[in-house]
């Protein structure tokens, strides 16, 4: 049996790199590529491949909200992460996003070939570096905090994210000032980097 692959990566010359490589191994068959999220979806829904090979990393949706919408609604299609994102967080969110699996970009070609095969026969692959980075660290943050941190983490203020979310500036405020404190963060830009750090956003 041929697995079939979409590699989604936002950078043509790693995208192209895996292509080629992924394609000189047997039993797998590079059959699409995507460079954002939008495409990816449009493109697994098209393919219907076995793995969808994802960086976290991506242009407007990014890869672990991919995996999230893969999940729901192409079950068979398994996300495999590849990213240079080694944040125990990163982890965590992609394991409950429903991620099977989750590799560095160090990893060598062997290694990702190795994953592609696991992951498509319903096995869960977790990067051997990521050891010691608990996939269980939970975020503090509740999913309406940290979407107003992201926004925030863009430039966005109070007023601007209270119109993209349709609430009042008052909630938007309290939302900043509970994650502020949860994150036992002094400002706002401490909170963003704590969050960012641990690849809670």
């Amino acid at each position: 049996m041929v697995i079939e692959v979409l590699v989604v990566e936002d950078h043509a010359v790693v995208r192209s790199g895996l292509t080629a490589l992924l394609s000189g191994e047997m039993g797998i068959q590079v059959v699409g590529q995507a460079a954002d999220g939008e495409t990816a979806l449009v493109e697994a829904a098209r393919l219907r491949p076995d793995v969808a090979l994802l960086d976290i990393d991506l242009p407007g949706m990014d890869g672990i909200a991919v995996a999230a919408v893969l999940a729901r609604r192409l079950p068979e299609c398994r996300a495999l992460m590849l990213t240079a994102l080694n944040r125990p967080g990163h982890l965590g969110r992609a394991v409950a996003a429903g991620a099977s699996g989750y590799l560095l970009k160090n990893a060598t070609p062997a290694e990702t070939a190795d994953a592609i095969r696991r992951v498509a026969a319903g096995g869960r692959v977790i990067d051997p570096r990521m050891r010691g980075g608990r996939a269980e660290e939970a975020s503090p943050l509740t999913e309406r905090e940290a979407e107003v941190l992201r926004l925030a983490s863009s430039g966005a203020h109070a007023r601007e994210i209270a119109a993209d979310l349709f609430l009042s500036v008052g909630t938007v405020r309290n939302r900043l000032s509970s994650a502020v404190g949860k994150l036992h963060a002094r400002t706002l830009v401490d909170a963003l980097r704590i969050a960012e750090r641990h690849g809670w956003l």
